[in-house]
């Protein structure tokens, strides 16, 4: 190995060593617990090391956002894959949603901290965006099997995302942790937007 390749070889493992630790301290004490300085004493490197790698605190709050929207996005398209219809799908997409958040419930505060993205942001992040066509191709496939012409598809995915991290907030506000099946108050509403979906003309 060259002198090059060992180079980056050894910056790859000090990004690692800064993602692990700072997600160490996280879910032991808490995002507003998480500093450079905090860091660099842990993995034992100087602030400026740490700096190299991630510019700020939200430089490394936006990498566990980006690795969260990832991960979301691929628990909602497992579930797509177990539903057997347009209804059926929805269902799904809405309980791995409440699913990752019981999971994974640090991630979720840093990834939804100002609550949901707006439509530029969500554009502008591939990750976040790939979520969201989740849910938009979705609601658009029920709304297209239904025939109707005349739904706001955009307003509908902005109305389902917003009920779905609304009773995900109101969680997090009554306890620490999420129980792990979402509550019949949940699914109720679920099946509410889905009625509506279907049958308000």
């Amino acid at each position: 190995m060259g002198i090059s390749e060992r180079k980056l070889r050894q910056q790859e493992e000090i990004r690692a060593k800064i993602i692990e630790q700072s997600w160490s301290i996280i879910e032991e004490e808490g995002w507003n617990a998480l500093s450079i300085r905090r860091i660099a004493d842990a993995i034992e490197y100087s602030v400026p090391v740490i700096y190299k790698h991630f510019e700020n605190k939200e430089a490394i709050q936006e990498h566990f956002t980006k690795e969260g929207f990832i991960e979301l996005t691929n628990c909602m398209r497992l579930a797509e894959m177990n539903s057997t219809d347009n209804t059926e799908r929805i269902r799904m997409i809405a309980n791995s949603y409440w699913e990752f958040a019981a999971q994974r419930t640090e991630h979720y505060r840093i990834m939804f901290g100002l609550g949901i993205p707006t439509c530029d942001t969500i554009n502008s992040v591939a990750e976040m965006k790939q979520t969201s066509d989740i849910m938009f191709q979705a609601i658009q496939d029920l709304v297209n099997e239904q025939k109707k012409q005349q739904v706001d598809i955009y307003l509908k995915l902005k109305t389902f995302w917003s009920m779905l991290h609304g009773f995900i907030s109101i969680e997090l506000l009554s306890n620490r942790v999420i129980q792990s099946a979402p509550t019949p108050v949940f699914i109720d509403a679920i099946e509410s937007f889905m009625f509506t979906l279907i049958y308000k003309k």
